[in-house]
């Protein structure tokens, strides 16, 4: 074997990697989270568990990447323990993909279809297609569709390089005593283990194992063993990313390891048992690629089979390794909530994104929480009630600062425009909501100061207090549920039932100014009230700003909050009607004495209680 295909082999183990990476981070991001949320989600069941990382692993082309994700979704308590396991030795069985798809390298024949499977036929038809859509893209989407189109041409066409590159070792008596020498079941595991472990990619390492089968020397007896290490090795990865993970964020690369581990132990102890009573007759056969990619399939099919039922012993035998401590009790304290926003993640934005969504809508179940206590709290102000208020503002001043820092830390670039456009929508968003939540601190310092003296209110300013408490409690709830739902309809009807809170605001103040004027309030208190109100109206503001940005995620529209919140047409008759459903609902004296109210509005449904 000359210098020249030395050089040959670097090159193509070279392509092969890169074409695998690329392969991977394509079909990953396709995928947008959706991988990441069906792990997170479905995986009720032991068999559902199995199915799910195979058929993921499958999908992506690599088990590394699906025990990274494992790992992180335990690590920010989305998956329990007991429902990775059965993932991970899904994602051991669907990496054996990769292999059936490299094996189709030694397919051989002359006719026109056989030579169109060969990957040397069709791979340059994918990359021409691949570098069109590449050049076509708009979306990042599509560029990702094109970079999975080109990682696997690159990949196979590396496989190609490399058995061309290896093809003089058939000659070569060094090389053939080599192999012979790995047919030792404990050198050959340990060969197969280290050099999967240096590249962290078990289907890279079977790749290479398949391109020297292309050689015709390897024998049967060598190529088990370096399999069997391959599947331990592989565990580096999840080992590597279990570093600064909880501690059973660290357990599940534990299980990964024990089970490949044990799984080799069990399978080489019968086999080489069996083999010892009754010599198999292929052992010093020659492998082939089909070969391998059946004994990859078949050792961790069975294996699987073999260990499933074991897996809370496997969670025992990790915790055991990593046993519990006092910090582990400690973070079972903390937010699970704000668990989801693992840096892990960070690798997927799509996903990270939304774990981002979920948190910020739990910020804003805070914050209407708050707000709900706090306006209790005007009526029958106690002590108890204003340090429950006062603790979930602190909440959400958490959840502000943890939010503010990871949505930055979220790649943008690699997120298509939708996506980008709710990045947006959660940095805008969390800033209004810390707002509201800050509010509830100040109507509670309000009602503390008003203490026992609201009953001393007139008979109007407690019937117009309840009104705008009303209206506001609306506005909150449509915020919150037009915000879960990213629905643009529901937030249409936010606005006008903001223009609607400014009016009452307007006519309240100016009812419980001319009450001070005519003593019908205590003035000692009195000025309080006017307080209240300003601080209601700022916080149907910043409800009508999220509003705003979440018509401008579903329509695409570029304006600022601001500018966006003017150009909307009040004229028109669908706002008109809104508007006028929400006079009826929360009417002013103005009104009764313009002879406003008492008219229905037909066609706009109670957002509360959904009649007419």
């Amino acid at each position: 074997m000359s210098y020249l295909n030395v050089l040959q082999l670097i090159g193509g183990l070279s392509l092969f990697l890169f074409g695998m990476q690329l392969l991977s981070e394509g079909l990953t991001s396709v995928s947008g989270g959706r991988m990441e949320q069906l792990l997170g989600r479905f995986c009720s069941t032991k068999g559902k568990g199995v199915l799910l990382g195979t058929a993921v692993t499958g999908v992506i082309q690599s088990s590394s990447a699906t025990t990274v994700m494992v790992v992180a979704l335990v690590n920010s308590g989305v998956m329990l323990l007991r429902q990775a396991v059965p993932v991970i030795m899904g994602a051991n069985i669907g990496t054996t993909v990769t292999g059936w798809l490299l094996s189709m390298t030694s397919i051989s024949g002359d006719g026109f279809l056989i030579n169109m499977l060969k990957p040397s036929s069709f791979t340059p038809i994918l990359a021409m297609i691949g570098v069109i859509m590449l050049f076509q893209a708009k979306t990042e989407v599509k560029k990702y569709k094109a970079y999975a189109l080109l990682g696997f041409s690159v990949l196979m066409f590396g496989m190609d390089v490399m058995s061309g590159a290896v093809a003089p070792l058939q000659h070569e008596p060094g090389f053939i005593s080599l192999f012979q020498k790995f047919s030792n079941p404990l050198l050959g595991i340990l060969v197969g283990a280290v050099t999967t472990a240096v590249i962290q990619s078990s289907s890279a390492s079977v790749g290479i194992l398949m391109a020297l089968s292309s050689t015709g020397v390897i024998p049967f007896a060598s190529a088990l063993p370096i399999i069997m290490g391959q599947n331990i090795g592989t565990c580096i990865t999840t080992i590597l990313a279990s570093i600064g993970t909880n501690r059973n964020g660290k357990r599940v690369a534990v299980i990964h390891l024990s089970f490949n581990i044990i799984g080799t132990i069990i399978f080489m102890f019968l086999f080489y048992t069996i083999h010892s009573i009754r010599p198999f007759p292929f052992m010093d056969s020659i492998v082939t690629p089909v070969i391998l990619a059946i004994v990859h399939t078949t050792f961790n099919i069975l294996t699987t089979g073999v260990l499933l039922p074991f897996t809370e012993q496997l969670i025992k035998l990790s915790r055991k390794i990593v046993p519990v401590k006092e910090s582990e009790l400690k973070e079972l304290e903390e937010d699970v909530q704000l668990k989801l926003l693992d840096p892990h993640f960070l690798d997927r934005p799509a996903f990270a994104l939304e774990q981002a969504a979920t948190v910020t809508h739990s910020m804003l179940v805070i914050a209407n929480t708050g707000m709900d206590l706090a306006l209790d709290q005007l009526h029958l102000f106690t002590e108890e009630g204003y340090h429950r208020v006062e603790k979930l503002e602190q909440q959400a001043d958490e959840y502000e600062d943890a939010l503010s820092e990871y949505l930055v830390k979220i790649p943008s670039g690699k997120l298509d425009v939708r996506d980008g456009r709710k990045l947006t929508l959660l940095m805008h968003a969390i800033n209004d909501i810390e707002r509201i939540s800050d509010h509830s601190i100040n109507l509670s310092d309000l009602a503390r100061k008003s203490a026992g003296k609201v009953a001393e209110f007139s008979d109007e300013a407690r019937k117009d207090l309840d009104i705008y408490i009303s209206a506001v409690r609306e506005i909150l709830q449509l915020t919150l549920v037009a915000f879960d739902e990213l629905d643009a309809d529901l937030a249409f009807r936010i606005e006008p039932l903001e223009d609607r809170i400014d009016e009452i605001n307007k006519v309240f103040t100016n009812n419980h100014i001319e009450r001070l004027k005519q003593g019908s309030c205590n003035v000692e208190h009195g000025f309080i009230l006017t307080e209240v109100y300003n601080v209601l109206e700022r916080v149907s503001d910043h409800c009508s700003n999220i509003g705003i940005y979440i018509m401008q995620y579903q329509l695409d529209d570029g304006m600022r909050v601001h500018d966006y919140a003017h150009s909307l047409d009040r004229s028109d008759k669908k706002y008109e009607a809104i508007y006028q459903h929400y006079v009826e609902k929360y009417p002013t004296n103005n009104d009764v004495d313009n002879g406003v109210v008492n008219h229905a509005v037909d066609g706009i449904p109670d957002f509360e209680t959904g009649s007419q």
